[in-house]
């Protein structure tokens, strides 16, 4: 993918008007912001879900850049694909790969999570195969203390700690957990998780266990609940900008923190629509007065949420908002610009993002279709053109 160093424009080597621009000092001060306040922890961006619709590559890069010092992916091909990248920070699985793609992530030096019994098995065989003895291959074992989604149960894990010391091509270097509220930052339920994991390595030290890495804190850890940091942060949605919960927006350290994507595209045409006139599929939205209506070239299938049309959805042109009119379609939407508006095609029609005085939030858009900021910004989809600005 170009890499863009002027304004937000598309470059020659894409003839679609319609981009998402990732700010990739936003993403270094993010960086940057998060590894101070947690300090002496140690900060791991996550960039799962193709750096949460960023670009994977160039996210952690830029927040290896700002003080990142391990970064953490769901999939063993994303882990690969930053190896491939030439990217030599520790990179951590998230949950227990499949048995099968144990020797991958041995050959492309991956930090396995683990958790059951078959996982270690398969991950200390391939370490036999795949790996070098002089250079133990990294595990870190999850334990459920209370999300219920993976890991081990507590009950289990000296067991498993146990297995995976007992191969000599392992070392147990982490011990971890992952919070289920901690972005309702009074919710008991955080504090019970701390106490339950700590109670754990507190179990495994007294068998002479001592993994190098403690880490529970999550992004909304990270910032809310100081005693989860521990050793290592494992930090997602802030990195880009975003606070955990919407309700969080206003609060100190996010206030601070810049969102780093923005989607945009050039009006590709321009009408002025009679007034009684209905637009788009289903033919729900009314004209009442004679108007001009602008095309924009983004959809659903670029994440432009069909349900956007319904609940509100607001682009900026020219600085002013105007509203999404009409179904969302595939690849279109179309946006009623007023009664003698001067909007014309190739005006730079905002969808995310800032445009004079005033901006369209990933939380605003959530906001409006029920859901939450992070599905917002992994859903604009790779047919979506990025542009990095360094």
């Amino acid at each position: 993918m170009t890499i863009h160093t002027g304004p937000a424009r598309v470059g020659v080597d894409s003839l679609r008007p319609a981009w998402a621009e990732v700010d990739l000092g936003a993403i270094r001060a993010n960086a940057a912001l998060l590894s101070n306040l947690v300090a002496p922890a140690e900060l791991c961006a996550v960039v799962k879900a193709w750096g949460y619709g960023h670009g994977p590559v160039e996210v952690a890069e830029a927040a290896l850049e700002g003080g990142a010092t391990w970064l953490a992916v769901a999939l063993v091909e994303e882990g690969a694909q930053l190896r491939a990248a030439g990217i030599d920070a520790p990179i951590l699985l998230l949950s227990e790969p499949s048995l099968d793609a144990m020797g991958e992530v041995v050959r492309a030096r991956l930090t396995a999570t683990v958790y059951t019994a078959a996982g270690i098995e398969a991950l200390g065989q391939a370490a036999m195969v795949h790996g070098r003895r002089s250079d133990p291959i990294a595990v870190h074992l999850k334990v459920d203390t209370g999300m219920h989604r993976v890991g081990a149960s507590p009950d289990v894990a000296l067991t498993l700690a146990r297995s995976v010391v007992a191969y000599r091509a392992l070392a147990l270097e982490g011990l971890w957990t992952h919070f289920a509220v901690a972005d309702e930052t009074e919710h008991e339920a955080t504090g019970n998780q701390l106490a339950l994991f700590r109670a754990t390595a507190e179990r495994l030290a007294e068998d002479g266990i001592e993994p190098r890495l403690l880490h529970a804190a999550n992004t909304a850890g990270a910032l809310f609940h100081p005693a989860s940091r521990l050793d290592l942060v494992r930090c997602g949605i802030a990195l880009y900008g975003l606070a955990p919960a919407a309700d969080l927006i206003d609060r100190t350290p996010c206030t601070a923190l810049q969102p780093a994507l923005s989607l945009a595209a050039h009006v590709s045409h321009t009408k002025t629509v009679a007034a009684g006139e209905r637009l788009s599929y289903g033919l729900r939205y009314l004209v009442t007065t004679p108007s001009v209506v602008a095309t924009i070239p983004l959809g659903y299938a670029d994440g432009v949420t069909r349900r956007l049309s319904s609940t509100g959805g607001q682009v900026l042109i020219g600085g002013r908002r105007y509203p999404i009119a009409g179904t969302v379609t595939m690849d279109q939407i179309l946006v009623d610009c007023g009664p003698g508006s001067d909007v014309a095609a190739g005006d730079t029609a905002v969808l995310l993002g800032r445009q004079g005085d005033d901006a369209i939030t990933a939380w605003e858009w959530a906001g409006r279709v029920d859901t939450i900021a992070y599905e917002v910004v992994c859903g604009v989809t790779s047919r979506v053109p990025r542009v990095y600005r360094p």
